[in-house]
């Protein structure tokens, strides 16, 4: 887990060893993490602080960046002691094979994990998806989200002109809305445009 003192990384990955992402019960991650430590397998729980109100005070806590899973880095020989630790329902695959998560994924949320840079949990995006800006000065605005060197943009279109509006925005004030639409055929989009 995350809360110790930082372990050097650079350990090569025995043979056989992957890493595999486990699903969880909920709000289990930190106990079926423990155990599975208990066990002898290396295990990644990303943590970041969040303040928690109650009613009567304000407390930090440290909760998954990924609710409900758990990364692990193991020999599939070992599935049935993994799938037997209490709080993990499953490891990520499809067609009943475990899906192996690249090394350079892990390595990217050691890094961000570790280092002193403010993070947190934002819901998945990618290029295409219909946005909605919920914060600033645009807020309320729906687009297409876009990105142009590094830079994050949500794209207006004004169908009828047939043009189109990009301005740049913080990925972290947006929130996805639905898949981008689908392309309307060129010769449906003529006969749209002589009304």
């Amino acid at each position: 887990m995350q809360d110790g003192p930082e372990v050097p990384r650079s350990i090569e990955l025995g043979a056989g060893e992957q890493w595999y992402a486990a699903y969880t019960k909920h709000q289990h991650e930190k106990s079926a993490a423990s155990q599975l430590e208990k066990k002898g397998f290396e295990i990644l729980l990303p943590l970041y602080r969040a303040t928690h109100k109650w009613k009567d005070r304000m407390q930090p806590v440290a909760m998954p960046v990924f609710p409900c899973y758990v990364f692990i880095r193991a020999n599939l020989e070992r599935k049935l002691a993994i799938l037997q630790t209490p709080g993990i329902f499953w490891l990520l695959g499809s067609g009943g094979n475990a899906a192996v998560v690249p090394e350079s994924d892990i390595e990217a949320i050691r890094k961000i994990t570790t280092s002193a840079a403010a993070f947190e949990p934002h819901p998945y995006l990618k290029m295409g998806d219909r946005v909605r800006v919920i914060g600033g000065p645009i807020a309320g605005v729906e687009g297409i989200l876009t990105r142009v060197k590094n830079r994050y943009r949500v794209v207006l279109s004004v169908d009828l002109l047939q043009q189109a509006l990009a301005v740049e925005i913080d990925i972290s004030s947006v929130e996805r809305i639905g898949p981008a639409a689908p392309e309307i055929p060129s010769a449906a989009r003529s006969r749209t445009a002589k009304v």
